[in-house]
């Protein structure tokens, strides 16, 4: 059976349009509290009722959804704890340390504010396995019947959700080591993360200068966050600051600027943490990427004696190599960065704190780190198709690929694919010169929005 609604990263789209509506997610509320309640027989077995943990970002519609999300847990029998605003790892983190069912997050991510989505996490903090996944939609297509009021579930507040992770997050950061004498610029985006990542840094002695801390429910992502570093450079540039770390909308991406304002993405901060380990831990068995990790820092790792896999696109797929494997460090270069011994899940913050300890750890600075990496250029279009646009077999993007790779040979490559959350099809190239990369990217978006139009 196909997924119909569950994509990459759970479920997501515009707002008021299916399926992001609040009569789809009173039923998804049920339908997912109907499968959670069955896999849970170590609650039903000392008489307890699952409960599930709600956590959501800072857009205007998770007031609506949240509400829709409650009640259609309580009609499954599901007890609801709200955590309100708190970032995706946030919520990974309390459902595991909590002992609950699930752990439920209203986020877009990185998407703008009239986009929203809903996503879960299992008892262990890990997201949920395609075949609960796919269970929860089959139980979708089934009528909605409310339990009897005495089984109905009931909702609370937790109230001290975000000092508890806070704390989690300082646990990560190695004892013997501070941030004072740091001079750091955090921007939150508006989102997730705004109440929370400021305080985590500040408490390990570093001088906080924040950004992206006032969230009115429309301007998540808008000019600010791993999404658009261009503010946060600037921010480095004006404070003279040491460094800058942007997260996304839920806060499970980084993205980090040094004081000269060069801006470090996931793949080279992967490195840097892969590194690191070298030292501490005297070797690195592998790391896993995407296909869509620059070659130098594959090149680079192979170098150091690092097995390198690339997973498809999205974190999900990342963690799966990760698992098959018995790795523990991966990463997307948008900054969705792995350490499975840290967390279950990408943490934004958890990650600038792994990547400070690097520094502090080799008294170098970023950019000495990344000594010898030069990134090969890439070139990225996104191209809007058709729903049901049969890209795959047309002849003549499958003819624009080919001479395309003739002609860059060994010293790039092409990857065309499909987003998980958007209507588009990705055509990245990546070459050792920029002006082939951006030659070759243009053609083919070309020839792919005219087979898909």
């Amino acid at each position: 059976m196909a997924r119909q609604y569950f994509g990459t990263d759970g479920i997501r789209g515009r707002v008021g349009v299916a399926p992001i509506t609040p009569d789809f997610v009173l039923r998804l509320g049920y339908a997912a509290g109907k499968v959670l309640a069955g896999a849970d027989r170590a609650q039903q077995k000392k008489g307890n009722r699952p409960t599930v943990l709600i956590g959501k970002d800072t857009r205007v519609s998770g007031y609506m959804l949240e509400a829709a999300l409650e009640s259609g847990f309580s009609a499954a029998g599901v007890d609801v704890m709200l955590a309100g605003p708190m970032p995706t790892p946030g919520v990974a983190y309390l459902t595991r340390a909590l002992r609950l069912s699930a752990g439920v997050v209203i986020s877009a991510s990185h998407n703008p504010y009239n986009d929203n989505g809903i996503k879960f996490f299992s008892a262990d903090g890990n997201k949920l396995p395609d075949e609960v996944e796919l269970e929860i939609e089959r139980q979708l297509e089934q009528p909605m019947e409310c339990a009897p009021s005495e089984r109905l579930g009931k909702a609370r507040r937790l109230d001290d959700a975000g000092g508890r992770y806070v704390e989690f997050c300082k646990s990560t950061f190695p004892a013997s080591f501070d941030l004072r004498g740091l001079k750091l610029v955090v921007d939150c985006a508006h989102g997730a993360g705004y109440d929370v990542a400021p305080h985590v840094f500040h408490e390990l002695g570093a001088e906080v200068v924040s950004i992206g801390v006032s969230p009115n429910g429309f301007n998540i992502n808008d000019g600010v966050g791993a999404t658009a570093p261009d503010a946060l450079v600037r921010a480095v540039l004006e404070h003279k600051a040491d460094l800058g770390i942007a997260l996304d909308g839920d806060a499970d991406r980084l993205l980090i600027v040094d004081s000269s304002g060069r801006l470090y993405n996931g793949d080279e901060l992967l490195y840097v943490l892969v590194k690191d380990r070298i030292m501490t831990d005297g070797q690195v068995p592998g790391a896993v990427g995407t296909l869509m990790t620059n070659m130098a820092v594959e090149v680079a790792l192979k170098e150091a004696g690092v097995q390198f896999v690339r997973a498809a696109v999205g974190d999900r797929y990342v963690l799966e190599k990760l698992r098959e494997n018995g790795w523990q460090l991966g990463a997307e270069g948008s900054g969705h960065i792995l350490s499975l011994d840290r967390h279950s899940t990408g943490d934004g913050i958890v990650s600038a704190l792994l990547v400070l300890a690097a520094i502090q750890r080799s008294g170098k600075t970023l950019a000495e780190l990344l000594d010898g990496v030069s990134l090969f250029p890439q070139k990225l279009i996104n191209v809007r198709m058709n729903a049901g646009a049969d890209w795959k077999n047309s002849d003549a993007i499958r003819r624009a690929i080919e001479q395309a790779e003739r002609s860059l040979q060994s010293h790039g490559r092409v990857l065309i694919r499909a987003s998980g959350t958007e209507p588009v099809l990705r055509v990245m190239v990546e070459a050792s010169a920029e002006q082939d990369a951006v030659r070759h990217a243009e053609t083919i978006a070309q020839v792919v929005k005219e087979a898909t139009s």
